[in-house]
């Protein structure tokens, strides 16, 4: 497809008609093998007997004393009854009202599309039918058709079916600037997605090419898009990482409560009772944590700075003061003395803590944990 524009002038044109909101497809359904109807198979009964379609399709076919000859490419003639164009379509019956022709025969003009996608789209208004190869040859060409002459139930159908299997990588391009030019505001949302996330396979087809050359401000609004897009990813990406770190020191915290105040498998508070058939321990930090407190047990290096491994353990411990409730009755290490230290430090460094504090009880929405719900109110 060289251009959007060459290939459907009817779009192109000025003053080409806005159709109206569009209403659903007809519910109505026939009984006929092979049929379609608002992209499903004809199926079931409905008030309309399958005769009564079958007379209108021959209606069209034979062309009934039809008063209306419809010139398309290349020489091509289709003969139609102008009460029913008319009834299908204002933007019809406005033509034929403006229409000059010999006798009661009046003639129309419909170019820009082939032969059979013109014939397809008026038996359409005929019967409300399609045949599946028919739609699958020229939905684009209909797409156009039914936006010139504002017949929303078909533009519904042909929307459907591109968003639900005609679209391609290949073909995302031009379905997406058809579908600008039609006002198809969901299947150009669709197409959109469809070029953000398949970028780099969708940039080197024919399509893209032809859009840089023919339309440059709408490659910008794309490549300007895409670079929103990535931007906003890196951002959930970023979130994301943050409530994971949130997360595993909300279950740190968990479990140095749980080792000092209960004990855990072989370690635990000097009173405790260790026991060979234990249960399993349902907190998953507990392992991890263990090793770092048996480390910070036995370090020479444990001052403030001296250990990597120490200097987290200090960290996990002055955290947790800051989340604790009660530290008179806290049997975890030092928190009493980490509460007072608080008082003394720098305001730059409580508000960064108080920062802290308050993401990790947001992540975890923990604001009714016995051992932090008082903490949660104080970092609002």
């Amino acid at each position: 497809m060289d251009n959007i524009s060459e290939e459907f002038p009817l779009v192109a044109k000025k003053g080409a008609p806005v159709p109206p909101p569009s209403h659903g497809p007809p519910t109505t359904s026939y009984h006929q093998k092979g049929l379609f109807i608002n992209a499903s198979t004809l199926r079931g009964y409905s008030c309309v007997r399958t005769a009564t379609r079958d007379l209108w399709d021959q209606l069209f076919d034979e062309g009934y004393r039809a008063d209306v000859t419809i010139s398309t490419d290349n020489g091509g003639s289709i003969y139609a009854h102008a009460s029913v164009l008319g009834m299908a379509s204002q933007v019809m019956k406005g033509m034929l009202k403006q229409a000059k022709g010999r006798g009661r025969r009046r003639s129309i003009s419909i170019h820009g599309v082939p032969h059979d996608a013109v014939r397809v789209f008026i038996r359409l208004l005929y019967s409300s039918c399609y045949e599946k190869e028919e739609m699958e040859d020229y939905v684009l060409h209909l797409l156009v058709l039914s936006h010139v002459f504002v017949v929303p139930a078909l533009k519904q159908i042909c929307i459907q079916q591109l968003e639900h299997g005609f679209l391609t990588s290949e073909n995302a391009v031009d379905i997406f600037q058809l579908a600008l030019l039609c006002d198809a505001p969901r299947l150009s949302l669709v197409c959109h997605h469809m070029i953000l996330k398949n970028f780099q396979e969708i940039s080197i087809t024919e399509g893209w090419e032809v859009m840089k050359k023919s339309h440059p401000s709408l490659e910008k609004e794309l490549l300007e898009s895409l670079d929103d897009e990535e931007n906003m990813q890196r951002e959930r990406t970023r979130k994301s990482n943050e409530r994971k770190i949130y997360f595993q020191l909300y279950e740190a915290m968990e479990a140095l409560v749980h080792i000092c105040r209960d004990g855990c498998q072989t370690i635990g508070p000097h009173d405790k009772d260790f026991r060979d058939n234990q249960a399993p321990c349902n907190y998953s930090a507990c392992k991890g944590l263990e090793m770092i407190v048996r480390h910070f047990a036995s370090c020479k290096l444990r001052v403030p700075g001296g250990c990597i491994h120490c200097k987290r353990m200090w960290q996990l411990l002055e955290l947790h003061s800051r989340l604790c409730v009660d530290s008179e009755a806290c049997r975890v290490p030092l928190c009493r003395n980490f509460k007072e230290r608080t008082k003394k430090q720098s305001k730059k460094d409580e508000i960064r803590w108080r920062i802290l504090v308050k993401n990790i009880l947001k992540t975890k929405s923990i604001g009714g944990s016995p051992f932090f719900s008082s903490a949660f109110s104080m970092s609002s």
